[in-house]
């Protein structure tokens, strides 16, 4: 009496691997309809005693609605947002819903320009998360979008409309006292202390600023933080406003660079003027984001502390908050805030 069919006898007639199969059976994605298809007429070739069950499972993936979740970042030539971006492609991807990703980057930075690329999305896709700066016409969009059952998540950069579904990134007030923290305790002696935002519209970076103070204003009220410096996450921005600020402030005790964008102009500065050994002393230096030259900073002593975005725990939360919004259309009227712990990187854990 033969035996019957296995698994790995369907997999061999259909040419894929046991693993491949597998997914097939139990409806696990990714898996491309047509190699599914193949996987399933192998086993009825065969006689497998699952095959029924697989073409079942395929029909029931068939039949459920595919969803177009939306995708609005900042800079498409960081490294940064081409990380989230493939990030956000695989947790839509591996999300059980099925969904299509789009993902776009501002076009413009004017504030309507911005609302009008949030608008034109919106009528292609049945969700989307931002990351925006805040004001009245991007607020208004939101609005619209909310009015037209299509919701709208801030991702990174909290904002303030009140139609928003809501917010997924990092707290900004742990970030910004982690880094008033890390600077108060490495720092040699009190000084003035920097603190650099990309945009005071930025809800996370004035939130970070803010922080900032309050900790060492609790904590360490010896140190004097100044006004914060504008960079508009431009590196070479960021390089001169660095230069300038040593010149005027050869005390200065610690930079807290709140934005990102901006930071390799702040480490070029920092590598040309305050050297490890330098007689001036060693500027206490936190900014986010792991990339190569951040990493090489960090090693060489120019950077102390780096707080890290966790990049695909964002992505597949915000993927998840989007479907259980389309799930729940009617569900809770507040916006609501999943907030996930921020990394952070010193030269003896990277």
């Amino acid at each position: 009496m033969s035996s019957r069919p296995t698994l790995t006898a369907v997999a061999a007639a259909a040419g894929v691997s046991t693993a491949t199969v597998d997914r097939v059976l139990n409806s696990r994605l990714p898996v491309r309809e047509a190699t599914a298809l193949r996987v399933i007429e192998a086993a009825e070739r065969i006689g497998y005693h699952g095959a029924h069950l697989m073409r079942a499972r395929l029909q029931e993936r068939t039949d459920r609605t595919v969803r177009t979740l939306g995708f609005v970042l900042l800079r498409r030539h960081e490294a940064f947002y081409q990380a989230l971006g493939r990030a956000l492609n695989v947790a839509v991807a591996r999300y059980p819903s099925p969904g299509v990703a789009v993902i776009e980057y501002m076009a413009a930075v004017e504030p309507a320009a911005i609302a009008q690329q949030l608008l034109d999305l919106g009528r292609e896709v049945d969700a989307l998360a931002v990351v925006a700066i805040d004001h009245p016409h991007v607020t208004a969009a939101i609005e619209t979008l909310h009015a037209a059952g299509k919701p709208v998540f801030s991702l990174l950069s909290d904002l303030s409309a009140p139609t928003r579904a809501g917010y997924v990134g990092v707290d900004p007030r742990k970030s910004g006292r982690t880094a008033a923290w890390a600077i108060s305790r490495l720092a040699k002696a009190p000084g003035p202390v920097a603190v650099f935002v990309g945009s005071h519209r930025y809800l996370g970076h004035e939130a970070c600023e803010m922080s900032f103070r309050a900790y060492l204003r609790e904590h360490a009220p010896a140190f004097r933080v100044l006004d914060p410096i504008v960079n508009l996450e431009d590196a070479q921005i960021g390089h001169e406003a660095t230069l300038e600020l040593l010149r005027r402030h050869p005390d200065l005790a610690g930079i807290y660079e709140a934005a990102g964008g901006g930071a390799s102009g702040m480490i070029r500065a920092l590598r040309l003027e305050r050297p490890p050994g330098h007689p001036l002393g060693h500027v206490v230096t936190v900014c986010n984001e792991l990339h190569a030259e951040h990493r090489n900073a960090l090693i060489d002593g120019i950077v102390d502390l780096v707080l890290v975005t966790p990049i695909e725990r964002i992505a597949q939360t915000v993927v998840a908050a989007m479907h259980d919004a389309l799930d729940r259309p009617d569900g809770p009227p507040l916006a609501m805030q999943r907030t996930l712990p921020v990394e952070v990187c010193t030269p003896e854990n990277v």
